[in-house]
């Protein structure tokens, strides 16, 4: 190497790299996140932080399907046991159109659609409830964790 390739070399490895792309969390965040994920496996935890910003991940725990994942990631997603539901429950606990999840921006509700056993959130009968990251929704027999994306929670966790 010529005394000017050195020097560009000498350059380039002192330079600080503009492409870091690391989040940072606080102590408190960070601990939140790790008791919500100790439920959860290690394909799911990898399913979780791919999600992008905007969207979410239900996941049966109890139910026939559990263990399904559902992802949230339109203005309006159907829950119900209509064929046509986005998310389909095949189970006479559940109403044909059960309930809806509703996206705004980056939060997320669940509102029940005048459902016969109605829809849980976090074992209380609801209308509509903001859902928060771990909350449980009951949807007739089935229960289903809320993971919100986690570029999400670092947004919101940072107002």
């Amino acid at each position: 190497m010529g005394n000017s390739e050195e020097q560009r070399e000498r350059e380039r490895k002192a330079a600080p790299e503009n492409t870091d792309t690391t989040m940072t969390f606080s102590q408190e965040f960070a601990a939140h996140l790790a008791a919500i994920d100790a439920d959860v496996s290690a394909e799911e935890q990898e399913a979780i932080a791919a999600l992008p910003s905007g969207s979410a991940l239900l996941i049966v725990r109890r139910g026939p399907n559990s263990g399904a994942r559902f992802l949230l990631d339109a203005d309006v997603t159907s829950v119900g046991r209509h064929p046509n539901a986005d998310i389909f429950l095949d189970d006479v606990t559940v109403s044909r159109r059960h309930a809806e999840f509703l996206r705004h921006g980056r939060r997320f509700e669940v509102k029940d659609l005048g459902s016969l056993n109605g829809t849980y959130f976090d074992g209380v009968r609801i209308e509509s409830a903001p859902l928060t990251d771990g909350a449980e929704v009951q949807v007739g027999k089935f229960r289903l964790t809320f993971y919100a994306s986690r570029l999400d929670l670092a947004h919101l966790a940072s107002e």
